[in-house]
């Protein structure tokens, strides 16, 4: 006999992924109506995304088991391997590694954020997923890792895929508790 509900987490799983597609358009939409021009809301976007981000990382940490990183590769693959899996179950490919190894690329073959969405024509400089780059850009600066993030392709906009450039900026320096290296 089969069990009742086996297919319960996954079918529950897609109705949360679904919920908060629906609901991050939704607050797209609100602040496309709160705002004049799309940059303002690019603007809030990225805001609002960074104050995730700083927040986020302890919940990330806590739940990875992923220790200090090393170099900027290592923290490369943390982010696609580990942080874009656990919270948006995809594995970008990080690719166009620059020479000296401070700038790459991540492709995201499927973008959850954008199912179920089509940017109107009046909305061309949208960049309707620029939380993310404000949650990477905001976790980064919580482990001192200052750094760019920002949209270089966009499937909303006609591109093959999603392209997240990240470029590291410094090692921040804060003034660390007693004891903490």
């Amino acid at each position: 006999m089969a069990r009742q509900g086996s297919r319960g987490g996954s079918e529950s799983k897609k109705m949360s992924s679904e919920l908060f597609t629906l609901t991050y358009g939704a607050l797209v939409t609100q602040l496309c109506k709160d705002y004049e021009n799309d940059e303002d809301v690019n603007k809030q976007l990225d805001k609002m995304g960074y104050n995730i981000g700083i927040r986020l990382v302890e919940d990330f940490l806590a739940r990875s088991n992923v220790g200090r990183c090393h170099d900027f590769r290592e923290t490369a693959d943390v982010i696609a391997k580990v942080a874009f899996k656990m919270y948006l179950g995809i594995t970008p490919s990080i690719t166009n590694w620059s020479p000296a190894g401070d700038e790459f690329s991540l492709i995201l073959e499927n973008n959850p954020l954008v199912d179920f969405v089509e940017l109107p024509d009046n909305h061309s400089s949208l960049i309707y997923s620029n939380l993310l780059c404000g949650v990477l850009r905001g976790a980064l600066e919580m482990v001192q890792m200052a750094v760019d993030v920002k949209f270089v392709q966009d499937t909303l906009k006609g591109d093959g895929v999603t392209e997240i450039r990240m470029k590291f900026i410094r090692r921040i320096e804060d003034n660390l508790p007693v004891g903490e290296e």
